[in-house]
């Protein structure tokens, strides 16, 4: 499908999906929600379906990722983006963010690209419980050299760090911009990541977690850019933007990889086996992608072991679930839900998201209008993450 008719297919159904909304008290956010300190000590019932509960609030650099351990451990990440980030990756602990796995690694050193966190966009416990660390190796997206974009693992047994993969330039260009990853251990020897590229030539990388060696695929097909004249009205104002494949998700029977551009309101899915395949060429790649219209612009996407996605909409501040049948629902809504970043269903049965003002940098408005603090939340969604291996 060429990139006219992809474009068009999604605009054709834009107003045919309506977004359906919680009855009753849904939609109310929990005022009097209070820092934690890991996720399992929070309670299970603590709210109703649909409200949400404030579980951290971030009074220093921005964050953009979030991700719970099996045993309710709770990593969040910073790029660095323009703050003051004196670590790109914490753990928070008794209502604190401490540095991890160490503060060391954590110190931005132009000198050892591949030895140090350079800007960390992404973190994700896989389904062996290790923390994996995307570093994008591009801070304040001024590009990235070999060594600064790479994969890490920690052992959250032991807090080390014990799988390294740096991505060759040939796959991670310097214009390029890693965003999120999903994983999907049953495939090959010690499994596969799967990985959006916001910048360069956009699409996906594919890493063997065995070898390191990586590829990409769909670069520039029309899945993956962003929209022409894309302009979100954000805060009363329309704000063009263009972000390509950002939000990606692994559906819970392992058959399709769901993903759309950052600057749409659309949504993709390809079959996971062909990217999976390093022999497999683009174009057999995009015969197996699949328009599936209209979706609210939304920055990250996740998956529940139930086949549901879920993504804010970052026009209406709310949290949107699309139901196996391909509906969608409203599931929580509020004024202080100024851009839902990352998403993360974690063991708990709920949904983890990051509230994070992007939108309201200099580097889009002109002016910083971002009032802190940034917000962590969660709300019950009565289903557990997607675990592939």
């Amino acid at each position: 499908m060429d990139r006219r008719s992809f474009l068009g297919t999604a605009a054709a159904t834009l107003a045919a999906v309506p977004l359906v909304g919680l009855t009753g008290p849904a939609l109310v956010a929990d005022a009097t929600g209070t820092t934690r300190t890991t996720a399992a000590t929070l309670a299970a019932t603590d709210v109703p379906a649909g409200q949400y509960t404030v579980v951290h609030r971030f009074w220093n650099a921005m964050p953009t990722g979030i991700t719970v351990s099996r045993h309710g451990r709770i990593f969040a990440c910073y790029p660095r983006l323009g703050d003051n980030v004196p670590f790109t990756v914490a753990e928070i602990r008794d209502g604190q963010e401490i540095a991890y796995p160490d503060a060391d690694v954590n110190r931005q050193n132009p000198d050892d690209l591949a030895g140090y966190f350079q800007s960390v966009q992404s973190v994700v416990v896989d389904p062996a419980d290790r923390l994996w660390i995307l570093d994008t190796g591009s801070p304040l997206f001024a590009g990235s050299s070999y060594g600064g974009p790479k994969l890490i693992a920690v052992d959250l047994r032991t807090n080390r760090i014990v799988r390294k993969i740096l991505f060759p330039s040939d796959v991670v260009p310097a214009d390029s911009y890693v965003n999120d990853v999903r994983f999907d251990l049953r495939r090959g020897k010690a499994g596969m990541a799967f990985i959006t590229d916001a910048g360069g030539p956009l699409g996906i990388i594919v890493v063997d977690l065995a070898t390191g060696r990586s590829w990409r695929r769909l670069a520039g097909d029309p899945s993956v850019v962003p929209d022409p004249s894309f302009a979100p009205v954000l805060d009363g104002v329309a704000i063009p933007n263009e972000f390509g494949s950002d939000g990606i998700a692994l559906g819970a029977d392992g058959r399709r990889l769901y993903y759309s551009p950052l600057s749409s309101r659309r949504l993709a899915s390809a079959s996971l086996d062909a990217p999976a395949n390093p022999n497999a060429t683009d174009a057999e790649v995009a015969a197996t992608v699949k328009n599936l219209g209209f979706k609210p612009m939304a920055d990250g996407l996740e998956a529940d072991d139930k086949g549901r996605l879920y993504g804010g909409d970052e026009e209406h501040n709310t949290i949107w679930r699309r139901n196996p049948d391909g509906s969608y629902q409203t599931i929580a809504q509020g004024p202080d839900l100024v851009w839902i970043d990352t998403l993360s269903v974690a063991p708990d049965r709920h949904l983890y998201a990051i509230v994070n003002q992007f939108d309201r940098q200099a580097l889009f408005r002109g002016t910083d209008l971002r009032r802190k603090p940034y917000l962590l939340i969660r709300l019950p969604i009565d289903a557990g993450p997607v675990r592939l291996g």
